[in-house]
């Protein structure tokens, strides 16, 4: 009844890793998720003088001399841009010198922003400022940025007119 049998091979300890393993990749995938990460923070007494990119949200108290790109972004209302701003979504409570494109733009009581957005959904809330051209764009993280009125009246032709041309000669009488 109580034998001991020794007919069974010791499990070696290379089969030991291979049960961690799968445990190690599950942590590693968890870690891939976007759900699974916390924002990057550009705290208020950080200053970048470059590009910022990241896969996933950021949330930028600090000043950014450089164009920033995210998932996500927050400006805080400490948080100062100098540069494009491209995301899915962003979120202005600070200030903004330069162009936005994203598919959602958020600008609170407090914003600042002297720049063109390109977007596809706009909420500006009373008491955000805002200077510049605002365009409407399906997919605005694929399309060409607005172009400035004085640029846009240099490629259109203006024909000459024509003797008649809205009911004004152009010949003396």
């Amino acid at each position: 009844m109580f034998t001991k049998n020794n007919n069974k091979a010791p499990e070696s300890p290379a089969s030991e890793p291979q049960k961690v393993m799968p445990a190690q990749d599950a942590i590693r995938g968890a870690a891939t998720k976007n759900a699974a990460r916390a924002a990057s923070i550009i705290c208020s007494d950080m200053r970048i003088n470059g590009s910022v990119v990241s896969e996933g949200s950021l949330q930028i108290d600090g000043v950014v001399d450089g164009d920033v790109s995210a998932t996500d972004i927050t400006i805080g209302a400490s948080g100062q841009i100098t540069g494009e701003v491209k995301a899915e979504v962003v979120k202005v409570k600070g200030k903004i010198k330069g162009s936005i494109r994203a598919r959602k733009v958020e600008l609170e009581t407090g914003a600042h922003v002297k720049g063109d957005i390109v977007h596809s959904s706009l909420q500006i809330q009373p008491n955000a400022v805002f200077e510049g051209q605002v365009k409407h764009a399906d997919d605005p993280l694929r399309e060409t940025g607005p172009v400035a009125a004085s640029a846009e009246a240099k490629t259109m032709s203006v024909p000459s007119a024509a003797p008649g041309a809205f009911g004004v000669s152009t010949q003396p009488s």
